[in-house]
């Protein structure tokens, strides 16, 4: 609802009326859509930095508190009581479920957890050490020539198919991704085991031997899964909803996010954070890091510290900071890249050029570390990412598409090419 009028006026005295929409929580935002009819312009925000691109119910991020709400409730909450299927479900429906809608919903994802088996066979024509990312992206967006029979996306029931179809799938496609690297045979989901534990069986177990989850791992795993639902308008989000304003199938929108999340500066940050710390080596050798990361010139930077919206301390970051000493106490598996990781955190907070700056560590600087130690290697660790975040996307996409006044996303730009010029034949060229 707007409660103010901002006006602006240019030059030959055109005025613009800019009505102040005010949300539940978070700065006002300018209504802007008539600038260009009333004063002929646009406006300039590259990176989308001071633009509101939608009007959201589902995710509140307070940067400069360390706050994150999903659907209201704190995320610290949601930590320590609830689980990622819960959490799924709070996203999708926008409230906590009954105990009856919950089972209802696990029973939901477990007729679902299996693929067809044209899928698993799409896994052959990837070369066996083809990057996961670049599989799991492929194979997502194959799945609407399977799965055609629920993608229309104006009929609300065959959008609760596709929700409830693609986070009951990713791990299912995840694990096969890792299984096709290694070489081993396919594991098909088990409908006795909780969504971690069961992706954990499909990542790790083999037909030649027993294979049982360890319920720290799984926990650990829910809780990663919690932290990284969902995370408000960022990159791959805003894609997806990009995408899918154009009306495409819901699949081709959520690959689209995927690949999004595969970039460094995304998904692939905490798979940075621990190539950072091997290339930092030993405790020994902080110092000489930390003053690289200060000089501008070295092209060097220390992964996991500071967040485009976090203007204070990462509240994931905390969360998981703690688990990280359990997991790894639990596991007894003694990680000498924790205890660098620490000692680089406890200097880099004292340091007063990362106090200045605000630069917290951020929720990669500890989740890399937990994926190790629950055995999942680097390169697999943005699709773990991805299994998590499908439960944000697709709640993003349902918010938009069922909104009656979505339009395709359609940004302008602010063109310094050449100006009109005449075609010359080839030899009149200089």
């Amino acid at each position: 609802m707007a409660n103010k009028i901002y006006k602006l006026s240019d030059p030959s005295g055109k005025t613009a009326d800019l009505p102040l929409r005010e949300g539940s929580l978070g700065p006002g935002t300018l209504d802007i859509s008539t600038l260009n009819k009333d004063l002929g312009v646009f406006t300039f925000d590259p990176g989308f930095m001071a633009t509101a691109s939608c009007e959201s119910r589902i995710t509140y991020i307070d940067g400069e508190k360390g706050v994150l709400l999903y659907r209201g409730y704190p995320v610290e909450q949601l930590a320590e009581h609830s689980n990622f299927i819960e959490v799924s479900y709070l996203l999708l429906y926008g409230e906590l479920p009954t105990k009856q809608q919950l089972e209802g919903f696990r029973n939901s994802l477990r007729r679902h957890s299996m693929v067809n088996e044209a899928v698993l066979r799409f896994f052959s024509g990837f070369h066996y050490d083809a990057h996961p990312m670049a599989m799991l992206t492929a194979v997502v967006g194959s799945l609407s020539a399977f799965y055609h029979d629920s993608t229309d996306i104006h009929n609300p029931r065959h959008r609760e198919v596709f929700a409830h179809r693609i986070i009951a799938k990713m791990p299912t496609l995840a694990a096969a991704v890792y299984k096709h690297g290694t070489g081993q045979p396919f594991v098909y989901p088990r409908n006795d085991l909780d969504y971690c534990s069961n992706f954990l069986n499909m990542l790790f177990s083999v037909p030649a031997e027993p294979y049982k989850v360890d319920p720290v791992a799984a926990k650990a795993l829910d809780l990663l899964f919690i932290l990284h639902a969902d995370h408000e308008q960022n990159a791959s989000t805003s894609t997806v909803r990009l995408a899918g304003s154009s009306n495409t199938n819901p699949y081709a929108a959520i690959a689209a996010g995927i690949a999004t999340l595969w970039g460094p500066a995304h998904g692939g940050a905490n798979e940075a954070v621990l190539n950072m710390l091997r290339d930092i080596g030993d405790v020994k050798n902080i110092d000489k890091a930390i003053t690289r990361a200060k000089d501008k010139n070295s092209g060097f930077r220390l992964m996991g510290f500071g967040h485009r919206v976090y203007k204070n301390y990462d509240p994931r970051a905390k969360i998981i900071r703690a688990t990280c000493h359990q997991v790894l106490e639990k596991l007894g598996r003694d990680d000498p890249t924790l205890e660098l990781a620490m000692r680089l955190e406890e200097i880099a907070l004292k340091d007063d050029y990362f106090i200045e700056k605000k630069l917290y560590p951020n929720v990669d600087f500890y989740s890399g570390i937990i994926y190790r130690a629950l055995g999942i290697p680097v390169h697999m660790m943005t699709v773990m990412f991805a299994i998590a975040r499908t439960a944000g996307w697709v709640t993003h996409w349902q918010e938009m598409i069922s909104d009656p006044h979505m339009k395709i996303g359609r940004p302008r730009q602010l063109y310094t090419g050449e100006v009109k010029r005449d075609y010359a034949e080839i030899n009149q060229r200089k």
